[in-house]
């Protein structure tokens, strides 16, 4: 039997003595690494924790508006957990050319949660708005995955300044989330940002952080898990933890196909679910360079369309077991970036556990109990950790060039408008709001449109450098040479 090639880092030569002698697990890209069964399990189920409760708020709110019964508002919950687990499969383990194959959670778009509310206030029989909304994604899905290998063929215009911008965006687009959960489950309420649940959040952040700090090996790498189960039993005396969903839920519950009726095909829901699933692609190519940077295996133009391919068609199926449309989970990059357990088997194992929780109501209910406040202190981390992945990315992307630090500058501040100014774009139309009220996919457009004209048309035009970008256009103008035409740089 002929040896395999060791494993080398992109872009270094093959030793060609690697080639003798066995495969051992050190020649094993860590993305492809099978960790020991009681590892995997506890650090999937550490990613299920850390995207559970983004899965279940769209089901909870759509549902809500329609009026589902507590017991139809489980079934949909739990829909939704069996068809993330799905995805989660096709998007780490893959099939044919479907699935990027890295450590990706996949789960319901909130991207979506704003036009299924609009698709339930239009239809006049609230019974008909679950089928509408699933002949919409199914829809949707479909022609996404049939524009997946052209929609891929950015990649050539996410360079580090861009991929860094967007990696940076995600983890500040998504505190305002982490700042919310830490001041509880449900805004307006009395307690509402309370200094209780300000308190459990920071306990659960103080907890986490030790455990990285005073800990080492695998005890450091489920810090957020173990953070998460703490804060958990810190919160029982301050009542805040509510163990009534263990009980009221069922044992056995299979997410019926069509239990909700055969999907309906209203065209103003399909262009508009359309529509949710141009920016939920945008945002997965985002998410994908950015994990591709973590684990350090770029994600070249295959692995975004294969990628894509897996968003989509679970997109697709989703529906078939009354699931919403889903979209890589950008939280989870920064567990992956925390722990630096980069294998996709690790989060297949969360899908796993996503399956069994739809398949188990009593199980995935257990995740529920997780105070929102502890979740919220977590989350600071998590999220944290992904802006910080971007900034590192940022520091390859040459900001010594005038144009590359404008790029930036105005990346950031366009994509940051929806938090900053979150009725910015009231008077925009609801369907253009769609993609502007997310701050990852403005900001991705901004930094791929203004990369293309600095960087892209008209190379000829080399940027300047920057000795202090802060500074006035003199100080840049004392860098050229004198009667070198404005535009061209100097020549150092």
């Amino acid at each position: 039997m002929a040896n395999q090639p060791r494993f080398t880092k992109q872009g270094t030569t093959p030793d060609p003595a690697a080639d003798e002698g066995p495969v051992h697990p050190a020649d094993v890209h860590p993305v492809d690494e099978k960790l020991p069964p009681l590892k995997m399990a506890t650090t999937g189920l550490q990613h299920v924790a850390a995207m559970y409760a983004g899965v279940v708020a769209p089901p909870l709110i759509v549902g809500a508006a329609i009026g589902l019964s507590a017991k139809e508002l489980t079934f949909l919950t739990g829909a939704c957990l069996f068809t993330a687990g799905l995805a989660t499969f096709l998007q780490t383990l893959g099939v044919w050319k479907i699935g990027a194959r890295l450590p990706f959670v996949n789960g319901v778009t909130f991207a979506g949660v704003a036009p299924m509310l609009a698709v339930v206030d239009s239809t006049k029989d609230k019974d008909d708005a679950l089928p509408i909304i699933f002949g919409a994604v199914i829809v949707a899905g479909i022609l996404g995955f049939i524009a997946a290998p052209f929609f891929s063929k950015m990649i050539r215009f996410f360079p580090p300044v861009v991929t860094g911008t967007v990696i940076t965006l995600i983890g500040i687009s998504l505190m305002p989330v982490a700042f919310g959960w830490a001041q509880g489950p449900v805004p307006g309420a009395d307690d509402y940002g309370s200094m209780k649940n300000l308190g459990l959040a920071g306990i659960t952040l103080v907890i986490v952080l030790l455990l990285r700090r005073f800990t080492t090996g695998f005890v450091k790498q489920i810090a957020v898990l173990l953070g998460l189960v703490i804060g958990t039993v810190v919160a029982i005396p301050f009542g805040v933890t509510d163990f009534g969903p263990v009980g009221d839920a069922d044992i056995v519950g299979f997410p019926t196909p069509f239990h909700f009726g055969a999907p309906q095909f209203a065209a103003a829901a399909i262009v508009s679910l359309c529509v949710v699933m141009v920016v939920s692609m945008t945002e997965s190519t985002a998410d994908m360079l950015a994990l591709g940077e973590i684990v350090d295996r770029p994600a070249d133009e295959k692995t975004i369309a294969a990628g894509l391919r897996a968003d989509t068609l679970g997109s697709a199926i989703s529906p078939l077991f009354n699931g919403f449309m889903c979209s890589a989970f950008a939280q989870n990059i920064g567990l992956v970036a925390m722990t630096k357990i980069r294998s996709r088997y690790v989060v297949a194992a969360g899908g796993g556990f996503l399956v069994l929780m739809g398949l188990c109501p009593m199980a995935a209910s257990l995740i529920a109990v997780v105070p929102r406040p502890v979740l919220g202190g977590a989350g600071v981390v998590l999220f944290g950790s992904v802006a910080a992945s971007g900034i590192q990315t940022l520091v390859k992307a040459n900001l010594e060039k005038d144009n590359n630090v404008l790029i930036v500058a105005v990346s950031l501040a366009v994509g940051l408008i929806p938090i900053a100014a979150p009725e910015f774009y009231h008077a925009f139309p609801e369907t253009a709001k769609i993609i502007l009220d997310s701050g990852i996919s403005t900001g991705c457009v901004a930094a791929v449109l203004l990369n293309l004209v600095f960087n892209h048309i008209g190379k000829g035009r080399e940027d300047d450098d920057v000795t202090a970008p802060m500074e006035g256009g003199g100080a840049i103008a004392e860098t050229r040479v004198p009667g070198q035409a404005q535009g061209q740089a100097a020549v150092h």
